[in-house]
């Protein structure tokens, strides 16, 4: 099952910081500054979660993870923007 979650992050190294930037690129959709959308796996999370690990300095950095629940049933109208609008951004896997 594929589940929704926002992850954001507080860096405190620009290196660092470009890094992570890099690796949640390829697990989300960037929807501001160190905030991703992200409907992955069970497997992609633990992945996401032990390649993140090894970027973060852990006394000084800080991600959070947020499940937002199943994505077959997420509700993105019960997102409450001001401002800007917000736009559920679906990611579908592709299988060749």
């Amino acid at each position: 099952m594929r589940r929704v979650y926002l992850v954001t992050y507080d860096v405190s190294d620009d290196k660092r910081l470009r890094q992570v930037f890099k690796k949640m690129n390829g697990y989300g959709e960037h929807l501001q500054y160190s905030v991703f959308q992200c409907e992955l796996s069970d497997k992609e999370r633990i992945q996401m979660i032990a390649e993140l690990n090894t970027l973060i300095h852990h006394r000084e950095d800080q991600v959070l993870i947020f499940s937002l629940g199943p994505a077959e049933s997420y509700n993105a109208n019960a997102t409450i923007a001001l401002g800007k609008p917000y736009e559920f951004v679906e990611r579908h896997a592709i299988v060749v």
